[in-house]
């Protein structure tokens, strides 16, 4: 297939670039923003429409942590609708027979039932503090169902858990959980400060995936998925945020203390998804959180300057 990965650059579409590369005799093809803005309607139909992809994998999305969502709620929903409305009405009528749209685990409900199946998808109020991205997430599955329902297509969606890996974003005010912790140990090592505080109280559980174990579910997905649920995307497995913090400050080299800045909000107390529909595909993650910290630590220092 030659498959058009929107939103190449970043962390998930990079990572499906390199499996591509690899590991597959697919080929890709790519636009980055400064050529191809995917709010700007048109363009994004005459592109699909003159490329012609055998497949679209929709990896492109307005992204950030608690702080981003909370801040910019408008530009999290109205900006995501666009992107993905945009892609998916474009390669409708190019006729493009295979798509994959990457929700995330945020579209489930606050106090979902773990591990977290499929099926509780819209059965509970969703987390306040990204509500509006979830939402525009939520948006995107229903209307690849909808796709798939009036006009009989080949497309899926998948729900990934929090990913990190290299090409992260490292900012600390727009960051997600992980490589926000890695910035902000890796700031107080080179400060020699004697402390770091981290937001909320450390108890929230969470599930962490590599990117590039993502990347290679992706392919497979495209290569042998077709059904109207989306399908988790996860490790099986999480960990409390304190734990994460004290092994991401081991892996960074901080020698200071840790405290917790309890007025900070939590957010979701647990988030783990459910595996097994994927896991019978015959895929499974392939790196451990602490090896994966590393390699993403690694390619921070080689990209910090």
């Amino acid at each position: 297939m030659k498959i058009y990965v929107a939103g190449h650059r970043g962390l998930v579409g990079s990572a499906i670039v390199r499996a591509i590369e690899t590991g597959t005799q697919h080929s890709w093809v790519g636009k980055t923003h400064a050529e191809l803005d995917l709010l700007d309607r048109k363009a994004v139909f005459d592109y699909i429409a003159s490329e012609k992809p055998d497949a679209v994998v929709i990896a492109a999305a307005k992204v950030g942590g608690i702080h981003a969502n909370n801040t910019y709620p408008v530009q999290f929903l109205s900006e995501n609708l666009q992107i993905e409305t945009n892609l998916m009405d474009a390669a409708h009528a190019a006729a493009i027979p295979r798509l994959l749209f990457l929700g995330s685990s945020c579209v489930y409900p606050k106090l979902s039932p773990q591990p977290i199946k499929e099926e509780y998808l819209l059965t509970g109020e969703l987390e306040q503090t990204n509500e509006a991205y979830a939402t525009a997430k939520i948006s995107g599955l229903k209307l690849v169902q909808a796709y798939r329902k009036q006009y009989g297509h080949i497309w899926i969606s998948a729900m990934p858990t929090n990913m990190y890996g290299p090409g992260d974003n490292f900012d600390l005010d727009n960051s997600h959980v992980l490589p926000a912790l890695i910035r902000k140990f890796h700031d107080a090592k080179l400060s020699k400060a004697k402390t770091v505080t981290l937001w909320g109280s450390g108890s929230p559980l969470r599930e962490f995936l590599h990117a590039d174990d993502l990347a290679l579910a992706c392919l497979l997905l495209l290569e042998n998925y077709d059904d109207d649920i989306a399908i988790n995307i996860g490790t099986g497995t999480d960990i409390s945020i304190r734990d994460l913090g004290e092994l991401i400050s081991k892996v960074v080299g901080f020698q200071g203390n840790i405290e917790w800045d309890g007025s900070k909000p939590d957010g979701t107390p647990r988030k783990l998804l459910d595996i097994s529909r994927i896991t019978a595909l015959g895929w499974k993650p392939t790196i451990s959180l602490e090896s994966g910290i590393e390699r993403t630590y690694s390619n921070y220092l080689e990209n910090v300057q």
